[in-house]
């Protein structure tokens, strides 16, 4: 287990719903890559409404349902590893925004596995 304590970067990749990488969710393998690298963990999060570089707005109220939410992936742990994963998201993300910002982490703990 990746044991995680004091200063650390939170990568944070704002995409779109519809994006794909290969005909499968461009968030599903951000995730899958970020698991293989042996990051810390990942986050997907769907938002119910946003805009981004278009200006369209994209939301999930029931007058104008939107195929495009945004997604946002959020990523922390220390700043070697998360600098050794950007290429990574060069490759993958094509329009979109990625940022990152340091973040210091207090706790970081995960079940026990039972076997």
């Amino acid at each position: 287990m990746t044991r995680l304590h004091g200063t650390a970067l939170r990568l944070t990749i704002f995409i779109g719903e519809s994006d794909r990488w290969h005909h499968k969710p461009l968030f599903t393998e951000i995730v899958h890559r970020a698991h293989k690298a042996g990051l810390a963990g990942a986050t997907v999060i769907r938002g119910y409404e946003g805009f981004g570089a278009s200006s369209l707005i994209h939301t999930s109220r029931l007058l104008s349902l939107s195929e495009d939410l945004p997604i946002v992936v959020i990523i922390v742990d220390a700043e070697p590893r998360i600098r050794d994963f950007l290429p990574e998201l060069d490759e993958l993300v094509t329009e979109g925004l990625v940022v990152l910002d340091e973040v210091e982490v207090l706790r970081y703990t995960g079940r026990e596995e039972t076997r």
